[in-house]
């Protein structure tokens, strides 16, 4: 068992002072077998009114409403937590579908619903293409289908860190052969789909065990992929880092599309230029 401290900072600044709309916080880890959340605290500046509800998916939402002109806004979460997932998950698939392909049972397919519909246009069907090549036999095997397209994207998209806002499309990421991990999420994702397959897009953080070494990158974000698996339940596949189960991830959103799991969203009334810039900080380490 790990137990972690995650502190999760940002800050927007404006040039003169703004009007803050309502604000979206998606910053509470999700709780389940394997996460048990000690304590969590949300601060914001300047004082906002909070409430909080959960989503269609079951995500824990705040939002924070504002009165009075400002020109920063800065957001402070932190989180203690236990983490106890197994390195090497052994998955117990339902017989009927450890053969590639197989038939989601009516319940299922209707509960899924839209997370087997690709969410991105592709009228020549290149994805599907793209897909398709990681099929190596009629039947195969499904974990390891699955296995082969996530490591697929890792070995054809060299990751990117970007810290701008937006989210590649899927072909784009393949015609450039570069993306962030939120990208290479939504490619794995996307090319499941296109298969049939239920899944889900996941935003939450990484715990990078190798700190003690000083050979890691700064901690952010990270964003990674879920698949729905008759029998095993949802599967983690971390594309960027070429993992499958959920070791060192932290998750705190999941969701149909990308941009419905964004840590902090909103909007401000002012000038057309005084919004300055955002900065994030964040730090997730061992207790």
């Amino acid at each position: 068992m790990l137990t972690l401290r995650i502190r999760h900072r940002t800050t927007y600044l404006y040039h003169a002072p703004v009007r803050l709309g309502p604000h979206r916080l998606m910053l509470r880890p999700r709780e389940s077998r394997e996460l048990r959340l000690v304590s969590h605290e949300v601060t914001v500046t300047p004082a906002a009114t909070v409430t909080w509800a959960h989503d269609v998916f079951g995500n824990a939402v705040a939002t924070a409403g504002f009165e009075g002109l400002t020109d920063r806004l800065v957001v402070d979460s932190e989180a203690v937590l236990t983490l106890g997932v197994d390195p090497w998950p052994v998955f117990d698939i339902a017989a009927v579908a450890t053969r590639y392909p197989f038939a989601y049972t009516d319940a299922d397919w209707t509960d899924l619903g839209a997370l087997v519909v690709p969410q991105y246009l592709d009228p020549d069907r290149r994805l599907l293409a793209w897909a398709k090549g990681f099929v190596r036999s009629d039947p195969t095997d499904t974990l390891s289908l699955l296995k082969d397209i996530s490591s697929g994207v890792a070995q054809q998209i060299r990751y990117q860190s970007r810290e701008s806002e937006g989210t590649q499309a899927p072909l784009e990421t393949l015609a450039r052969g570069l993306g962030s991990c939120r990208d290479l999420a939504v490619l794995f994702v996307e090319a499941a789909r296109c298969l049939r397959f239920g899944a889900r897009l996941c935003s939450g953080y990484l715990f990078r065990p190798d700190r003690a070494t000083g050979n890691y990158e700064a901690d952010s974000t990270h964003a990674w992929a879920e698949v729905y698996v008759p029998g095993a339940g949802w599967i983690t596949f971390d594309p960027t880092n070429r993992s499958v189960g959920g070791a060192n991830l932290i998750p705190v959103a999941v969701a149909r599309e990308i941009w419905q799991v964004t840590p902090v969203s909103g909007d401000f009334i002012g000038a057309s230029d005084a919004y300055r810039g955002l900065w994030v900080d964040l730090e997730v380490t061992p207790l």
